[in-house]
């Protein structure tokens, strides 16, 4: 036996070391991760920082300024991964903390993480670059500009609803891989509070966009909660806390039970609508049928997509005429609405109870229009022409009004009834919450009625670890004290309904919270990355 052991062993490290020679990512991967142990079925992988070793000295310039930073790669941060590529972190640290400096009034010692991930689509996120030019091509990204600021970054890859395990069977990034992964990565920084040459580990901010910003809010909200710990210990996450200081969230894709009937609430009545082209490749890839297409047309060949394609949409040309029974469904789904908020028992920052009626109308729309008003008057106020937005109304120079009635035939429907929870299961949702066999479920109430011709459901747990609502003021998960939530005036993945309840509840249990709708914004973010950074100095630098 032991001489079968031994044998296996060599196998294995003879495999590793061609592996590792083939694959360029793995050898750099494995250089930074200590192999703890190894048997015959587990590679068991360090969770100790060695901040000595394997990194690089690199440079970038913003705005005419040189930024000189330490780059560690591929730190795979737990000992148990299921897809080594998929849970490593990348760390970036100025090198004036290496000789005690100071930036931004930071030290090595005061310096805040920024913890950004790249989640788009729940699909999988990968490890963050710094870059002298972002997605949009205007400037630096969100990582060189928090270095430029002092700001250590830690950006890991994460697992998404595409991600196959190592063992090349098992789809290993459903619901609920995402959260358990973001919590990994800070149960590794602070197990390494120590070891890291500079950060401060009680001062991680996360930071999303779309799925991503979803991401983050279920990371702020769900700090040390019990219910992950099953999952956590499964890929061997460090036994730390995983709370964090703040929550930086972009037109978060969540509480998905319930976005279903508050798209209807504001979308009802029009029954037409213009996909995004990443959603109509999406379902390319997996073989489900393009709504609007003709009977037998060719499928597409499949194209590989990323986080970018879902958080910068751009909306295809072709209008589809939803369904009779897709128009049945909105007319349930925005009746449906008034009761779940009401139930909610929201109020705003005057203490007025948020309600709607069973037409839809209340004190809760009132301050969704409050939202938008408030948008078109600081555009107005800044020099920005709103009169083409034919449901704001201005007089003399003042927004008096907003027409929500009129909103959704000019910001246009993307998405038709159910907008995430597809009676076909075809959404990118539905596949988030499938089984390892790459199987899609449902997860909403409106599911349910039609029992006879959907699909399985997803597990009731799971569909609760994905939702930060069922986490907020429980008293159980520690949330985070600073919340910024940003969903632009003209995004219609989601409606601004959703994030605002987000926003609401969390101000109703005593959290920190910027909220705000930017004008002429789609879906999008880390647009206005001098503002969100002089909310973090605000909120760190704040004795």
């Amino acid at each position: 036996m032991k001489l079968k052991k031994c044998v296996l062993y060599c196998l294995l490290i003879g495999a590793l070391s061609v592996s590792f020679t083939s694959n360029a990512y793995m050898a750099e991967a494995v250089s930074t991760a200590t192999i703890n142990n190894v048997s015959e079925n587990l590679v068991t992988y360090s969770l100790d920082f060695d901040a000595s070793k394997n990194y690089t000295v690199e440079s970038k310039t913003i705005n005419g300024k040189v930024v000189n930073y330490r780059a560690y790669r591929n730190i795979i941060y737990v000992a148990n991964p299921k897809s080594k590529a998929a849970q490593s972190m990348n760390i970036f640290i100025p090198m004036d903390y290496f000789d005690n400096g100071k930036i931004n009034d930071y030290t090595k010692k005061t310096a805040p993480i920024f913890m950004p991930n790249g989640v788009g689509g729940y699909m999988p996120g990968e490890a963050g670059e710094p870059q002298e030019k972002d997605f949009y091509g205007d400037g630096a990204n969100a990582i060189l500009v928090a270095l430029s600021n002092g700001y250590v970054v830690a950006a890991p890859a994460i697992r998404g609803r595409s991600t196959i395990g190592d063992d090349g069977q098992a789809y290993v990034g459903k619901a609920p891989a995402l959260i358990v992964d973001y919590k990994a990565a800070v149960r590794y920084l602070r197990h390494n509070k120590k070891q890291l040459p500079a950060g401060d580990t009680e001062k991680i901010i996360s930071n999303g966009t779309s799925a991503g910003g979803a991401l983050s809010a279920l990371l702020g909200a769900t700090g040390n909660a019990k219910e992950y710990e099953p999952y956590l210990k499964e890929i061997g996450a460090a036994n730390e806390r995983d709370d964090i200081f703040a929550s930086s969230d972009y037109c978060p894709i969540t509480n998905l039970e319930h976005a279903d009937m508050a798209y209807e609430w504001m979308f009802n009545g029009v029954n037409s609508y213009y996909m995004a082209t990443w959603q109509l490749q999406d379902l390319a890839n997996r073989g489900m049928n393009i709504p609007g297409d003709k009977p037998g047309k060719p499928a597409q060949p499949p194209q590989a997509l990323n986080a970018n394609a879902a958080n910068n949409p751009t909306a295809s040309k072709q209008e589809v005429q939803m369904t009779q029974e897709e128009i049945t469904v909105s007319n349930v789904l925005k009746a449906a609405f008034p009761d779940y908020i009401n139930s909610l028992q929201l109020k705003d920052e005057q203490g007025t109870l948020l309600t709607l009626d069973k037409e839809g109308n209340g004190s809760f729309r009132d301050y969704i229009k409050g939202k938008y008003i408030q948008s078109a008057q600081d555009a107005l106020n800044s020099g920005l022409d709103v009169s083409s937005a034919s449901w704001v109304k201005v007089i003399n120079g003042k927004v008096v009004d907003v027409d929500l009635n009129a909103y959704p035939a000019s910001a246009t429907r993307m998405k038709a009834a159910p907008a995430f929870d597809k009676l076909d299961l075809s959404s990118a949702e539905n596949d988030e919450f499938g089984s390892e066999n790459n199987t899609p479920k449902h997860f909403s109430a409106i599911s349910k009625q039609y029992e006879s011709k959907i699909g399985e459901m997803a597990d009731s747990e799971t569909i609760k670890l994905m939702n930060p609502m069922n986490f907020i003021g429980n008293g159980k998960a520690v949330t985070a004290k600073h919340f910024r939530i940003r969903h632009g005036a003209i995004d219609r993945d989601t409606t601004l309904a959703i994030p605002a309840i987000l926003a609401l509840k969390l101000q109703n249990s005593g959290i920190d919270v910027n909220f705000y709708s930017p004008w002429n914004r789609g879906h999008a973010g880390d647009y206005d990355l001098p503002e969100l950074f002089n909310w973090i100095d605000s909120i760190c630098k704040t004795k």
